[in-house]
């Protein structure tokens, strides 16, 4: 079994458990819509650098939601761009998306999981 789907399955058993004692886990409305990438400003992974370099769609910005400079980066773009995010399974891009959404930014995509990711927007993966 590869990571993804060992992840993709790991991410599904948590989500049960957390709607088991009514908790509620939010991917942000994961697009499954194909991403017109002829508007898109630029796609964003919000994975850590370690995750980023294991592998990312082509041509993504890493920008960490983990990493306390996660808000000054964001802030530094241009908030009427049309921005693409994603992460491992879609959590940490909804939480960024939350995120910047609250900063002003208003053309946001959570394209879910990297594998998602590529199949939304036609870019290849990059290992």
């Amino acid at each position: 079994m590869n990571k993804t789907t060992l992840a993709t399955r790991i991410s599904s058993v948590l989500i049960a458990v957390a709607a088991i004692f009514g908790l509620t886990v939010s991917l942000s409305g994961c697009s499954s819509q194909n991403v017109d990438m002829s508007t898109v400003t630029a796609v964003i992974d919000v994975r850590t650098p370690a995750e980023f370099a294991e592998g990312h769609l082509e041509g993504a910005v890493n920008i960490n939601w983990e990493d306390a400079a996660f808000a000054d980066q964001v802030q530094a773009l241009d908030k009427n761009g049309v921005y693409v995010l994603y992460c491992r399974s879609g959590n940490r891009a909804g939480q960024a998306l939350d995120a910047m959404k609250s900063m002003g930014f208003t053309n946001l995509t959570n394209a879910g999981g990297y594998l998602d990711a590529s199949n939304l927007t036609g870019l290849p993966l990059v290992q």
